[in-house]
C-alpha cells in the first residue's frame, strides 16, 4: 500500500511539472502575442484610414498639404494658392503635364514598370515616379527621397488609382505642384508667369509650366532659359501628339 501511494504521488508530481512549463511559457509569450494583436489592429486602422482619406478627396478638395504649409512657413507668409476645377484649365494644360510627366497615364495603375525598368537600367539617373505617384506625395507625404516616404507613397497609389478617376487625378495635381516659391496650383502659376487664367493658357504658355515642375524654383516660366525653351519645344509636340493618338481618352 505505502508503495501504491508513493507511486500515485510521484505520477502527480510528474503530471504538475508540464502544467507549470506550460504556465511559464504562456506567462512569456503573452507580451509577444498582445503586440501581435495589437500590431494587426493597428495595421487594419491605417489601412481603413488611408482608404478613407483617399475616399475623401474623390468628393472634397485638399484644403492644403504639408509641402504647401511648410513653404508658407518659410516664407512667413501664405503661399499663393487657389483651387480650380478641370473644366476651368485649358485641355492643353492636362496634355502637356501628361507629355511631360507621365506619357503612359492612361495606361499604367500607378506605377510605370517599364519607365521603372528603364531607370533601373540607367543606374537611377532618370525619374520613374507617375503622375499619380506625385499626386499622392504631394497631398499626403512630404518632399524628399526616404524609403518611409517610398513605402507609403507605394502604399496610398494604388488606392488612389483604384478611388480616383483619371482627370481627378490630373485636377488634384495640378492645384497641388509647385511653380516656382511660393507659388502652388496652375491657377496661381498662369496669373503670376502671363497674366491670365489657367483657361486661356495657350499651348506653349502650358509647356512651359510643365517643364519647370521638376525644378520650379530653379526654372522660369515667363523668362526660360534654352533649355526650358527646348524642353517646352518637346512637350507641346508631345501634347499634340497624345491628342492625336487619343491618348487622352482617361481625363478628356
Amino acid at each position: 500500500m505505502a508503495r501504491a501511494a508513493k507511486t500515485s504521488k510521484s505520477k502527480k508530481t510528474g503530471e504538475s511539472a508540464p502544467r507549470k512549463t506550460a504556465g511559464v511559457v504562456d506567462t512569456l509569450l503573452a507580451p509577444v502575442r498582445w503586440l501581435m494583436r495589437n500590431a494587426v489592429r493597428a495595421l487594419i486602422l491605417l489601412i481603413l484610414l488611408v482608404i478613407g482619406l483617399v475616399a475623401l478627396y474623390r468628393i472634397v478638395d485638399p484644403p492644403i498639404t504639408y509641402t504647401m504649409w511648410s513653404e508658407g512657413r518659410r516664407l512667413g507668409q501664405p503661399v499663393d494658392r487657389e483651387w480650380v476645377d478641370a473644366e476651368q484649365i485649358a485641355p492643353v494644360m492636362l496634355r502637356s503635364v501628361v507629355a511631360a510627366e507621365d506619357a503612359n497615364f492612361c495606361t499604367h495603375w500607378g506605377f510605370d514598370m517599364r519607365a521603372i525598368r528603364d531607370a533601373i537600367e540607367e543606374g537611377g539617373n532618370r525619374g520613374a515616379s507617375t503622375i499619380s505617384q506625385q499626386t499622392v506625395k504631394n497631398v499626403y507625404l512630404w518632399q524628399g527621397r526616404s524609403w518611409p516616404r517610398k513605402a507609403l507613397e507605394a502604399m496610398i497609389t494604388p488606392v488612389a488609382e483604384a478611388l480616383w478617376p483619371k482627370r481627378r487625378i490630373l485636377e488634384i495635381y495640378l492645384n497641388v505642384a509647385e511653380f516656382d516659391e511660393g507659388v502652388f496650383g496652375v491657377e496661381a502659376a498662369a496669373q503670376t508667369y502671363f497674366g491670365v487664367g489657367p483657361e486661356a493658357l495657350s499651348a506653349t504658355q502650358a509647356a512651359r509650366l510643365a517643364a519647370i515642375l521638376p525644378d520650379p524654383k530653379g526654372r522660369s516660366a515667363s523668362n526660360p532659359s534654352s533649355f526650358v525653351q527646348r524642353r517646352a519645344a518637346q512637350i507641346r509636340d508631345g501634347a499634340a501628339t497624345i491628342l492625336r493618338d487619343g491618348r487622352d481618352d482617361c481625363f478628356e
